[in-house]
Formats: C-alpha cells, sequence, structure tokens
C-alpha cells in the first residue's frame, strides 16, 4: 500500500513539471507484447515481382495484386489454375489466361468500382511457369524447360542435364524477345526483324565464373543454344581414328590434326593421303592430294584444315604383308603373342 502511494505520488510529480508520462498498461495478448518493429516510412510498398506490361499470362503463372486501401486482396500471391482462372476476394473467379498485365488491371479496376470510387490496382507476376524457354543443340537433354522463379543462364543449362562433353562448342547463344528488353551483356544485337535481341557468350568464361555478370537471368520464351562444335576426322592409317572436336580451336592444320590421331601406323602410306572436303552443292568431296612426308620433313607448306574435313592415310599393301609374315614367324619361333589393333 504503501509503495503503490509512493508510485501514485511520483507520477503526479513528473505530470505536474512535463515529464514523460507513465507506460500505460495492456493486456497480456495486446499486440504491443510483441517485439517492436521498425517503423515503415510512410507510403513505402514492399518490393515486388517482376513486372512487365506486356507479359501475357497463362495457367500456372503466380501473380500478385496490390489495390489500394483493400487489404482482403493487396500483396497475396495467386495462382492461375489450368483452366485461365484466377479467385479474387469480392470478385470470384475471373478468367485471366491470355490478358497481358495491362489489360487485366483494367479490367479488375473496372469491377472493383462497384465497391471503390477510383480503385488503383497493379499487378506483377510473382512465378513465371506458363511460358517455356527452349535449350537446345550440344546438350544432354535439349527440349523446352519451364521457368519457375527466377532462373539465371547457368541454372537453364543445368536443367538441361549440362553440356555434352563430345560435341559442345565455345559458345552459348541466346535469342530473346525485345518486349523483355535487350540482353544485358556485351555484344548484343537486335536481329534484322528488329523483333529478338541476340547474344553470344563464352562457355569457359561463363563456368569459369570470369565474368559473373553474363550469367544472366532467363526470361520466358528465351533460346538457349549451344552450337556443336566444329570437328575435323582423321581415319585411315593412324594410331587413333575419329572425330576430333576442336573445342576453342579456330584454326586446325594437317599436321595438327595427324598428331591428334596419335601420328601415322606403321602401314601407313603417307605420300598418298587425301584430303575430303565438302564442295558447296556437290554431292561428293572434293579430293585433295597431300604428301604427308613432304609435310612432315618441312619440304610442303602444313595445310589448314576446316570443319568436317576428313584426312585419309591409305595403307601400304606390300609393306602391310612383309610385316604380318615377320610377326608370324616370330610367333611360331618364339612363342610370343604380338596384339594388333583390329
Amino acid at each position: 500500500m504503501i509503495a503503490r502511494m509512493i508510485l501514485t505520488l511520483h507520477f503526479a510529480v513528473l505530470a505536474a513539471v512535463g515529464g514523460p508520462a507513465p507506460p500505460v498498461a495492456t493486456p497480456a495478448n495486446s499486440p504491443t507484447d510483441s517485439p517492436v518493429q521498425p517503423l515503415r516510412e510512410s507510403g513505402a510498398k514492399p518490393s515486388k515481382p517482376e513486372r512487365d506490361a506486356g507479359y501475357i499470362l497463362g495457367a500456372g503463372d503466380h501473380i500478385s495484386v496490390h489495390v489500394v486501401g483493400l487489404d482482403e486482396i493487396n500483396d497475396k500471391p495467386v495462382p492461375i489454375d489450368l483452366s485461365g482462372y484466377i479467385r479474387l476476394p469480392l470478385l470470384g473467379a475471373l478468367h485471366v489466361s491470355g490478358l497481358t498485365i495491362t489489360q487485366l488491371e483494367a479490367q479488375l479496376a473496372s469491377s472493383l468500382r462497384t465497391y471503390m470510387l477510383h480503385p488503383d490496382v497493379s499487378i506483377s507476376v510473382a512465378e513465371f511457369r506458363s511460358q517455356p524457354v527452349s535449350v537446345i543443340g550440344a546438350v544432354k537433354n535439349p527440349g523446352i524447360q519451364q521457368v519457375q522463379g527466377r532462373k539465371t543462364l547457368l541454372e537453364m543449362l543445368s536443367l538441361a542435364g549440362g553440356l555434352d562433353n563430345l560435341t559442345a562448342g565455345s559458345k552459348v547463344k541466346i535469342t530473346r524477345r525485345l518486349e523483355w528488353g535487350a540482353i544485358p551483356v556485351p555484344g548484343a544485337q537486335d536481329d534484322a526483324t528488329h523483333q529478338f535481341s541476340v547474344a553470344e557468350l563464352s562457355l569457359k568464361s561463363l563456368l569459369s565464373a570470369k565474368d559473373p555478370q553474363n550469367n544472366i537471368l532467363i526470361k520466358p520464351n528465351d533460346v538457349i543454344s549451344v552450337p556443336r562444335a566444329d570437328t575435323v576426322y582423321v581415319i585411315g592409317e593412324v594410331l587413333k581414328s575419329g572425330g576430333f572436336v576442336l573445342n576453342d580451336t579456330e584454326d586446325v592444320t594437317v599436321l595438327q590434326a595427324l598428331s591428334m590421331a596419335g601420328g601415322l601406323d606403321k602401314y601407313a602410306h603417307p605420300q598418298d593421303a587425301k584430303l575430303l572436303r565438302r564442295s558447296p552443292g556437290a554431292a561428293e568431296r572434293l579430293e585433295i592430294p597431300v604428301d604427308l612426308r613432304k609435310v612432315l620433313d618441312g619440304r610442303t607448306p602444313d595445310i589448314p584444315m576446316q570443319p568436317e574435313d576428313i584426312l585419309f592415310v591409305p595403307n601400304n599393301v606390300p609393306k602391310r604383308a612383309a610385316i604380318r609374315a615377320l610377326e608370324a614367324g616370330v610367333q611360331m619361333g618364339t612363342g610370343i603373342v604380338i596384339w594388333r589393333r583390329p
């Protein structure tokens, strides 16, 4: 009792001299018991998802609707169902698939005039699902991917199974509709129709993260293409015949291709080698004689190869027969097995 009287007297004195008012007691479940929240600047709105007025809405998209002064709707993610409908408080079911964001804003404003004098409606896309992204070329699972949320270029390549290491070239090409703006990388250009932005990026730089800004955000309807690498072929009497992907190598010569093939086999007849090259409009390849012995000796200049060229190294039939006879004699005399390539 005495303590209460002292407190009452203390508060009365503070009030008389203009001191701070005592705290007001509140019920235990009052919101003031919660931790103090920082004050939000008057009129400031929370950050919103991406907005593009010309984006065409479709099934699977999630939109965020903001109506000034209408808390029943504000900023609550609304999915568009498979039939193209959304459901909103006060308005019920609305068919929105096929409308642009601008068109839907106008439609909602018109419908809300029943409840408000001047409805202020803004819409943004919280999650893109209705628009495809095509990933084609030298990837493990080429095809169409649906964008869900914010996806980067590397994430889209990962969704396609990653690069085909055997055939992927050194570049990746992105084509984007200009309604989304130009692709934000150096060297991006509009195509001849001025409907698309086109850019090429180095895969090596992208994968090594040397230029992180090139790992751009992907937009709906983007086309990501990984061209197949240029390839040259070496067949015949070499140690490792087959196709050789050039990757970052822009030019390759006959000697370089021969080196990639492991060099000449012991049965090779390098004087009669041939370079088989596609000729535009011709059904058969053009045959270019190549004396590899002179090229190896430096008596003849090395020859540049073109993509899809075939270097053919023939065999020396008499030499092959003599070597086989010698091998057979060694096997019969000593019992040592000599393995030959098939």
